[in-house]
C-alpha cells in the first residue's frame, strides 16, 4: 500500500530526540519528525504522517551535510528499518545517546549528570535475537521487514542485516530455502524468530528458531532447533497460541558472570550479552553483599548471576520453566506472579532489583516501595522515558547513586539505562 505523502523542502534540522528520530519545524510552525536526518543537516523531507500539532516523515534528499554523517553500511531502506543511526559515525551515536538520556531525566525536573555511554564488543554482529516477517512474490518468499514508522515491506536479501552473527544469518537462508522448496505461501506463515548464543573461544554461535504460521496443520520442515507455531490469524501479532511440533532442541545456554544461564527461543533474554555483562558488574558492585529480590525477573539472567539474590518474582510461565531450572540447587526462591501481585517481597530488609517492560513500573510496585523502604533499588530499563518517570516519585525517599547509560543496540536509536538508588 503506497503512503499518503508530501514533499517539503529546506528544512533545518534542530536535534536528535528519543526515539531516535531528528526535529525540525514546517512554516506552519509544526514540530516534525524525520528518520534520516541530523542536527544541524539542510534536508528535502516525504512527510507520511500529518497530524494537527505535529509530522512524521524520512529525509529524501541532504542538501546540506552534517560532518556526523557516515556512509550506510547496507541498504538505505534496510538501515532505516532496522538500524537508522549508521547514518552517524559512532562517537556522535554515543554522544547523542547521552545528550537524548539527560534530556529525558531533565524534561522530568530530575537533575542528574550523565556520564559517557557504555559500549563492549562491537557494533556489528552482535545481536543475539532477530524476528523477520515474509514477502512472497513470483521469484518465491522473501524474508521481510516493516519500513520503520509504516506498514510498507521491504524485501531483504542475504546477509539480511549487518546486525546479526553470520550464523543467524545462513540459518535463515537454509530456512528460507526449505520453505522456498516446499512451495510455502506467503499467507500461510506470520514471522520468524531466530537467535543464538554467544560464542566463545571454543565454540560458535548455536542459532534456534520459532516460525509461527497461520494453519494448525502447517507442512513437516526438517529445518533444525525449530519450533513451528501455529498464531492465530485473526491477529495481526506473532502470538504463540499453539505449539505443532519442535525439531530438536530450542533451548541456548549462556555464561554470565560465571554462571550458566538456560533459555528458550521464546524467553526473555537479553540481546547483547557483552554490554549485558557490564551492567551485571555495576549491579553486583552496588549491591554487594546486601540480600536482594529481583523483581520482573525473566529467566533470572540478573538475579543469578548477582550474589545476594534470594527471590525470584516473574508472571511468564515459559520464563519460570527456564529460571527454576537455572536456579537448580542454590538459595534462591522462584515466585511465579506478577510484580504488582508480589508486593509482600518489597521490604526494608532486601535490596530491589527491577528491569520492567517499556511501560514501566506498576504504580503498586511504586506506592510499595515508597512504603516499604528497600536500602537500595537497582533499576534497569530498555525505556528511559518511564524509568524518569518513576525515578521522579521515588526521589520522594530515595537519592540517586549513578545512572548510566549502555549501547545495547549500536548503531539502532535504543538505550538502556541503569539508576541506582539509596534510601535517604
Amino acid at each position: 500500500m503506497k503512503m499518503q505523502s508530501k514533499i517539503y523542502q529546506n528544512i533545518r534540522i534542530e536535534k536528535l530526540v528519543h526515539g531516535g528520530q531528528a526535529m525540525g519545524s514546517l512554516e506552519d510552525g509544526r514540530k516534525v519528525f524525520i528518520w534520516n536526518a541530523l542536527p544541524g543537516e539542510l534536508v528535502s523531507i516525504e512527510v507520511f504522517k500529518s497530524k494537527k500539532d505535529y509530522a512524521e516523515g524520512y529525509a529524501t534528499e541532504i542538501i546540506e551535510k552534517s560532518t556526523d554523517r557516515a556512509d550506510f553500511l547496507e541498504r538505505k531502506d534496510i538501515n532505516l528499518s532496522v538500524a537508522p543511526w549508521t547514518i552517524m559515525n559512532y562517537g556522535s551515536e554515543l554522544q547523542s545517546k547521552r545528550d537524548i538520556l539527560q534530556e529525558v531525566f531533565r524534561r522530568e525536573g530530575v537533575e542528574v549528570t550523565v556520564p559517557e555511554i557504555e559500549t563492549a564488543g562491537g557494533v556489528t554482529g552482535y545481536r543475539n535475537k532477530i524476528e523477520f516477517s515474509f514477502w512472497g512474490d513470483d521469484e518465491g518468499l522473501h524474508f521481510a521487514h516493516y519500513l520503520r514508522a509504516t506498514h510498507i515491506k521491504i524485501k531483504l536479501v542475504y546477509p539480511y542485516s549487518t546486525l546479526i552473527p553470520d550464523e543467524i544469518a545462513d540459518y535463515a537462508d537454509k530456512l528460507l530455502f526449505e520453505l522456498n522448496q516446499l512451495k510455502v505461501r506467503a499467507g500461510d506463515i506470520k514471522s520468524v524468530i531466530l537467535r543464538c548464543s554467544q560464542s566463545t573461544k571454543n565454540s560458535h554461535h548455536k542459532v534456534v528458531g520459532a516460525l509461527f504460521v497461520k494453519t494448525e496443520d502447517f507442512i513437516k520442515l526438517k529445518c533444525d532447533n525449530l519450533a513451528v507455531v501455529y498464531s492465530n490469524p485473526k491477529s495481526p501479532a506473532s502470538v504463540r497460541t499453539k505449539d505443532i511440533y519442535i525439531n530438536g532442541d530450542i533451548t541456548l545456554t549462556d555464561k554470565l558472570l560465571g554462571k550458566n544461564i538456560t533459555y528458550d527461543v521464546f524467553s526473555f533474554f537479553q540481546v547483547n550479552l557483552p554490554i549485558f555483562e557490564k551492567v551485571l558488574e555495576r549491579i553486583q558492585h552496588f549491591s554487594g553483599s546486601l540480600p536482594t529480590v529481583d523483581m520482573y525477573s525473566g529467566v533470572g539472567s540478573i538475579g543469578i548471576p548477582i550474589s545476594g539474590t534470594q527471590v525470584l518474582v516473574e508472571a511468564d510461565a515459559g520464563n519460570i520453566r527456564m529460571a527454576k531450572q537455572n536456579v537448580g540447587s542454590l538459595p534462591i526462591q522462584v515466585v511465579h506472579t506478577t510484580s504488582e501481585t508480589a508486593l509482600e517481597y518489597i521490604d526494608d530488609a532486601h535490596a530491589l532489583i527491577v528491569d520492567p517492560p517499556r511501560a514501566g513500573l506498576h504504580t503498586a510496585v511504586v506506592e510499595r516501595i515508597l512504603e516499604a523502604e528497600p536500602p537500595q533499588i537497582l533499576y534497569l530499563s530498555c525505556n528511559p522515558s518511564t524509568q524518569a518517570r518513576d525515578v521522579k516519585k521515588l526521589l520522594e525517599k530515595y537519592k540517586i547513586l549513578r545512572l548510566d547509560g549502555y549501547n545495547f543496540f549500536p548503531r539502532t536509536p535504543h538505550i538502556e539505562s541503569l539508576v541506582v538508588l539509596e534510601k535517604l
